[in-house]
């Protein structure tokens, strides 16, 4: 089972937390990083034309924030779309510290199902959690899951939804594919809202410190690795 592993960030991100990223990642899978400010508008010129389409356009905060995610939508759509080796390909932000080393054995145990085209941290009503995500190649519709996902930004589709960061657009999409397709789609998550991906079987594994989480390199909220922060240095 060949393995991939994607995400995206700046030379600022990188200075800010990234870096973290870069530095403890330990699993034995191909990475691919694609840099936000040069390699990645230069590969999908439909990412730059979002951008400046809508650059200038007002919002409220972060959910409303179409272009600051569009930058992971166009990264995981490009791979996805051009990929012809995966069987399946991992989306995870760049603001994760990477603690236990996994293999293929236990991705297939805890992360692919060969029926699923999806798998994602569900949150039961709040918008799920996709700073993980995990795509099976070999499912018919991934492909055409991916190109859709990127119509929703060539076609600025993205502003006729409620809100308009990535996660939302993410689960508008399966959520089409599962009532239009009857696609099945693996939920990881537990159903409940707030910082899932801390409770889910990643947790041990990893630590997906988003929001101000970054500042302190760590989350509070993930008891399985209490005790192992104070041993950590960057």
């Amino acid at each position: 089972m060949k393995i991939k592993v994607i995400t995206t960030w700046n030379d600022k991100l990188f200075r800010e937390y990234a870096f973290r990223f870069q530095k403890t990642y330990n699993w034995p899978f191909e990475l691919k990083v694609y840099s936000e400010d040069d390699d990645l508008l230069d590969l999908v010129p439909d990412l730059k034309d979002f951008i400046d389409r809508n650059k200038g356009r007002s919002y409220k905060n972060f959910l409303q924030d179409a272009v600051r995610f569009s930058y992971k939508v166009y990264a995981y759509t490009y791979d996805i779309i051009n990929d012809t080796e995966s069987d399946f390909i991992i989306g995870i932000d760049a603001d994760s510290v990477f603690y236990e080393p996994i293999d293929e054995e236990w991705v297939k145990e805890n992360l692919y199902r060969e029926d699923c085209m999806l798998t994602y941290l569900g949150r039961g009503t709040q918008y799920s959690e996709c700073g993980f995500l995990g795509f099976n190649m070999k499912h018919p519709e991934t492909k055409n899951f991916a190109k859709e996902m990127k119509k929703m930004y060539d076609r600025d589709r993205v502003y006729s939804l409620t809100e308009w960061h990535d996660s939302w657009v993410w689960d508008h999409v399966r959520m089409l594919f599962e009532k239009n397709k009857d696609v099945k789609n693996f939920d990881i998550g537990d159903g409940k809202k707030s910082h899932v991906q801390a409770r889910s079987v990643l947790g041990p594994i990893y630590d997906h410190t988003k929001g101000k989480r970054k500042e302190q390199g760590f989350s509070g909220e993930n008891n399985h690795l209490k005790g192992q922060f104070s041993k950590r240095r960057f």
